[in-house]
């Protein structure tokens, strides 16, 4: 694989080709993907209970300390794929796994919250026609991310009108931006250097 950019935005001549479909190949990677970062959630869904302990009268914060994690498997399956949906559906599948295979205790209102933590992470990517992977895109991917499902979950949880309301969402869109973009990045980038993704769109954009 040729050295490269930076940053894994594709050339201006691959961002002016149509959005592709769905590959038989495209599909199996992203239910590979969902299915490992099912795995990750759920053990990040251990460590954020030991955060809540380690952090004592505080330990209701862990959850938007450690939220941007759970974003991770979107802006990567998107990132490789560049097709339409390819996040939602990657979020969606980790989340059946969270539930289905390893019993998380949020239920099946979890499949709600990916699907719109899922949106919220794809939608820079979509709106430049995924053809724009840089560092301030997958930024914002952490951000909105973050900040749509933070809305479901302040209307679940009853959030609006506390104190910590703004801290809270502050926190939840820091991690968002680190965890759940910046960090996607770094994967992303480290993954393409290796060569695996070579025979997906987005080694077909970094070649050309």
């Amino acid at each position: 694989m040729p050295a490269a950019p930076s940053s894994t935005a594709a050339s201006p001549a691959s961002a002016t080709r149509p959005i592709h479909r769905f590959t038989l190949k495209d599909l199996v990677l992203i239910v590979v993907l969902g299915v490992v970062f099912g795995f990750l959630y759920w053990a990040l869904v251990q460590a954020w209970t030991g955060l809540s302990i380690l952090l004592g009268p505080a330990g209701d914060l862990a959850q938007h300390v450690l939220l941007g994690g759970w974003l991770l498997v979107a802006p990567i399956a998107v990132a490789i794929v560049r097709t339409r949906f390819a996040g939602v559906i990657a979020e969606i599948l980790a989340s059946v796994i969270e539930v289905v295979f390893l019993g998380s205790a949020v239920g099946p209102i979890l499949f709600v919250a990916a699907a719109i933590q899922g949106a919220g992470s794809e939608l820079p990517f979509a709106l430049r026609r995924y053809s724009s992977f840089g560092w301030g895109s997958y930024a914002l991917s952490g951000l909105l991310g973050s900040g749509f499902v933070f809305i479901f979950s302040a209307f679940r949880s009853g959030w609006f009108g506390q104190d910590l309301f703004f801290l809270r969402l502050g926190i939840q869109l820091a991690s968002g931006v680190i965890l759940g973009g910046l960090l996607a990045k770094v994967i992303v980038d480290a993954l393409a250097k290796t060569g695996v993704v070579d025979n997906y769109a987005i080694g077909r954009a970094l070649n050309s």
